[in-house]
């Protein structure tokens, strides 16, 4: 693929005229996917695609065009030729971009992440044993993506992520079923195994009789699984410097009224730990962290190179909607096998969705539970609950209200594949409340 790769840059190289120049953004896969239903393969397939984006800039004015690769040279000889004549045309009649910002001084960089991926057969062996006896449904995918910039200054940058990601239900019957995943960089079976029998032990929990809480305020704790939901609503136009100079973002308190959260939160976008590639589709190199949130304080933004150009602020690397893609935040002390002691009584929260800002500038989210939720007494889970509502603010959640984060973190990925797999992760841990406000 690298060498692929090369051979397409350099037509593009000598295929400019003039005064031209070029961004090159390719991405290429070999995926393999299973799909499961009821503890059995329903769907199996293989996915090899090729793709590039292509950027030509004349001046100050740009445009972009996507192409599919096959991989052969000849026939992706004709595309590249013909994708540069049609966006030749389009550039001459483009305005000029007064916010455009490439890189100019080369800086080369390779990378590749991960390791062991396991082999289809002992996909299918591993999935099948930890659904015997359960209704499993969900799917796994895995394989190696990789991403390539170039540009018409000589500079490239190469990532190879190898990764796998399962990501699957048990279904209890009725509207129960305890939603799991397990994904990394190095293929374990046994980790595997471990993770499919924590959730089996949630299935059993759930057969009991459900029971239902009046709306208030209970101690909770949040698995990692409903942290991430929460997290991704605070990254959705939360972290980036656009979002903060329109005073658009959540964190309008925190940046403009003194606020902060609780000590415990450290929050970083780090891309040395994650599978997104070191490098933007500018041609800026991210750094290997940058830090948002540093024991509760506000610290920096994402900055992508268009907002750079805008506010006259440096870069540090960030996509074009200044969305974090290797999201890290730091441990506590709090063990996990000791979760539902320190609970005590209280609300078990495995999964949230359908989030929403109920009044962004004050920090506010709202969202159900979902899936697994349980009530516990003493340390022991009791039923599961009815669906509830939650509505609270981020300095609650993450402020006054945090109590302790767990020793140990989950890794996610991102199990998205549209238009391909998506590389995004976050590294978190659970999180314990003294007091989350249900309202239904």
């Amino acid at each position: 693929m690298r060498d692929h790769f090369e051979s397409v840059t350099r037509q593009i190289a000598a295929g400019l005229k003039g005064g031209e120049r070029f961004l090159a953004n390719y991405r290429a896969e070999d995926s393999t996917f299973i799909r499961f239903n009821t503890s059995a393969v329903r769907q199996g397939g293989h996915v090899h695609e090729i793709d590039l984006a292509l950027t030509l800039i004349d001046g100050r004015r740009q445009a972009e065009e996507m192409i599919s690769l096959t991989g052969r040279a000849g026939e992706d000889s004709g595309r590249i030729a013909l994708a540069l004549d049609e966006l030749r045309t389009a550039v001459a009649a483009s305005p000029e971009d007064p916010y455009l910002l490439v890189s100019e001084t080369p800086r080369n960089s390779e990378r590749r992440m991960g390791g062991v991926m396991p082999e289809p057969a002992e996909i299918v062996d591993a999935v099948l044993e930890a659904g015997r006896g359960r209704d499993l449904v969900g799917f796994f995918a895995s394989g190696p993506v990789w991403t390539g910039f170039a540009n018409a200054a000589g500079q490239t940058n190469w990532d190879e992520a190898h990764s796998f990601n399962a990501d699957w239900s048990f279904y209890a019957g009725g509207d129960k079923a305890v939603k799991t995943a397990h994904a990394g960089f190095d293929w374990d079976r046994a980790a595997f195994a471990a993770t499919a029998e924590m959730a089996a032990a949630c299935v059993a929990a759930l057969a009991r009789p459900p029971m239902t809480v009046p709306p208030g305020e209970y101690r909770a704790y949040l698995t990692p699984a409903a942290l991430n939901e929460i997290l991704g609503m605070l990254s959705w136009g939360g972290f980036g410097l656009a979002a903060h100079r329109t005073r658009a973002t959540i964190f309008l308190r925190m940046v403009e009224g003194g606020a902060r959260l609780n000590e415990r939160v450290t929050l970083r976008e780090a891309t040395a730990l994650g599978a997104a590639p070191a490098f933007q589709r500018e041609g800026f190199l991210k750094p290997d962290a940058v830090t948002l949130i540093e024991r509760g304080v506000y610290r920096d933004c994402l900055v992508s190179p268009r907002s750079a150009s805008e506010y006259g602020a440096p870069t540090n690397g960030a996509s074009r909607g200044e969305v974090p893609a290797s999201l890290d935040m730091a441990a506590g002390e709090l063990p996990e096998a000791d979760v539902l002691k320190a609970l005590g009584t209280g609300v078990y929260v495995s999964n949230l969705w359908y989030l929403n800002f109920s009044d962004r500038s004050s920090g506010r989210l709202t969202g159900m539970t979902r899936f697994a939720t349980f009530w516990v007494e003493n340390g022991e889970i009791v039923a599961p609950l009815s669906v509830m509502r939650f509505d609270d603010t981020i300095y609650r959640m993450l402020g006054s209200e945090l109590e302790a984060l767990t020793a140990e973190r989950a890794l996610w990925l991102d199990p998205g594949t549209y238009e391909g797999r998506i590389l995004d992760s976050v590294r978190l841990p659970g999180a314990l409340l003294a007091g989350l406000r249900f309202t239904l």
